[in-house]
């Protein structure tokens, strides 16, 4: 139930994204400026997601410490 939940929430995620970076296109040339605020955005996701899965420490953290 939960990991459909997770797929139903990251499929509208994707669908909304597609549609906004289609409507900045259509109000080119002020629509770039959205453009490169999304990318940019992308981009600093993409570090920290790898700078995570890399992180032994944050690991060791998740296996060991108590909540």
């Amino acid at each position: 139930m939960e990991r459909t939940a997770y797929i139903l929430l990251a499929a509208v995620a994707v669908v909304w994204i597609i549609v906004m970076v289609a409507g900045l296109v259509v109000a080119f040339p002020v629509g770039v400026i959205g453009l490169v605020v999304i990318f940019a955005l992308g981009l600093l996701f993409i570090k920290a997601l790898k700078e995570r899965l890399a992180s032994k420490e944050d690991d060791h953290y998740d296996k060991n410490v108590e909540k």
